[in-house]
């Protein structure tokens, strides 16, 4: 596909164009792209040269986004796209959020295309991941709302790293998201991921207060880094306070990987220490990933503790579940299920 005109950018004095998608703001002259790869000047407008150009489909179980409480059990069609906003140096998949766009690793798709596809494979739901959807704003918008004219949910994975003005567009016509909150402190944001942590806060404020998107929180703890008991106990405060205590909550393992492959990967003991203490402070929905851990990975009700969804990794077995209630005492269990 061809690229398309950028929303959210304004012409500088000095010839320059300001992006305003991201709390980036990148100023490009003719013929630069912005830190993401995909957002270019042409010389007197800003274009989204990413817009229909993904790098590939997969059918992926909608946990692995992870999403827990969003149509558990179900598949969810899968795609991302080259560049990112941000520069974590314990990218997961670099290969994809660091490449630059080329034929050679991209297709071709329109919304109507990625919307057909789900449809083709009966897939109830859409991701935009893998890299940060945030980047991609105009395609995100043109899929998501042809995908509601045909009942299809629109999911994005997502750092949370955009412009407040911004914001509601993109996420207008989005039933979900999985908000990657890589820390909870300024210090590792500006040092691992060169970006701001108040920013992706705020994203994640607006989804609790000025949306009614379902969303579900993931963090990677690194060893050394993001995994101290005070900053999990902060950060799960931080949650229960403003967010309140039924958004569903992933400590995934980290394996090394990109600039940090000097790291160990994450002892499994330390994932389960950290959904210990966000449980403690209040948290009713709290998981561990990346690792073999049944019991941190099935959902139990708040109410009587009877476990309502089983998982192994992706096998999923709805045990005690009528609609969104518990079989056993009918406790309504945050989330979508129908």
């Amino acid at each position: 596909m061809k690229p398309v005109k950028a929303k959210w950018w304004e012409m500088r004095a000095d010839g320059k164009i300001l992006c305003t998608l991201c709390p980036r703001y990148c100023t490009m002259g003719e013929g630069q792209h912005g830190f993401c790869y995909v957002r270019k000047n042409t010389g007197s407008e800003l274009w989204s040269i990413g817009y229909g150009r993904p790098t590939g489909f997969a059918m992926d179980p909608v946990e692995k986004k992870p999403l827990n409480h969003f149509l558990p059990g179900t598949g969810i069609l899968s795609f991302g796209t080259a560049g990112c906003n941000l520069g974590c140096k314990f990218c997961q998949n670099w290969t994809i959020s660091k490449a630059r766009l080329d034929d050679s690793n991209s297709v071709s798709a329109a919304p109507e295309d990625v919307v057909a596809l789900a449809l083709k494979h009966k897939a109830p739901s859409i991701a935009i991941t893998y890299n940060d959807p945030v980047i991609i704003g105009e395609y995100v918008i043109d899929i998501a709302e042809i995908a509601k004219l045909y009942d299809v949910k629109v999911v994005l994975v997502t750092a949370g790293y955009i412009d407040k003005n911004a914001r509601p567009e993109v996420f207008k016509n989005i039933s979900a998201a999985n908000v990657d909150l890589k820390a909870f402190t300024p210090e590792f944001y500006k040092n691992f991921t060169y970006s701001e942590l108040d920013a992706v806060l705020d994203t994640l404020l607006w989804l609790r207060n000025e949306s009614d998107i379902w969303f579900e929180i993931t963090t990677l703890l690194i060893p050394g880094e993001n995994d101290s008991a005070d900053e999990i106990k902060r950060m799960s405060e931080w949650i229960v306070k403003n967010l309140g205590d039924e958004v569903p909550l992933h400590f995934t393992a980290f394996h090394p990987d990109f600039k940090m492959t000097g790291y160990p990967y994450t002892p499994p003991e330390t994932l389960k220490a950290a959904r210990s203490t966000a449980m403690a402070v209040g948290i009713k929905y709290c998981y561990t990933g990346n690792i073999y851990d049944i019991n941190g990975q099935t959902t139990y009700c708040p109410g009587c503790g009877t476990p309502v969804i089983r998982r192994n990794r992706y096998d999923v077995e709805i045990t005690n579940l009528t609609g969104n209630k518990c079989a056993k005492c009918g406790y309504k269990i945050a989330g979508i299920f129908n």
